[in-house]
């Protein structure tokens, strides 16, 4: 278990690291943070959150949601949270 949350933590920072080149606003992505896209289907919305939330284990889940539904080949290009927006609202404001 140890091994795979390493492993999906890595791949999180690659993914990270390509959102950075490949997104063309990135002036709002303050140091420290990174963007996400939450939502289903065609209703994205893009959210900027800590860093600090990849080390929360409810975030985890999400990201191991994440790993189910696109593996680490996002369509977006960028970090895909599959999941309701009011869920994560929910949960991200829990973790403040």
């Amino acid at each position: 278990m140890g091994i795979h949350l390493q492993s999906m933590i890595v791949h999180t920072k690659q993914i990270l690291k390509l959102q950075s080149l490949l997104h063309r606003n990135i002036s709002d992505v303050r140091k420290g943070h990174f963007a996400v896209y939450v939502g289903e289907v065609n209703e994205k919305k893009r959210f900027v959150v800590p860093l600090s939330y990849l080390s929360h284990p409810s975030f985890q889940d999400l990201l191991r949601q994440a790993e189910e539904e696109f593996g680490f080949h996002h369509p977006m290009g960028i970090l895909t949270i599959p999941c309701k927006e009011e869920a994560f609202v929910e949960l991200t404001s829990q973790l403040k």
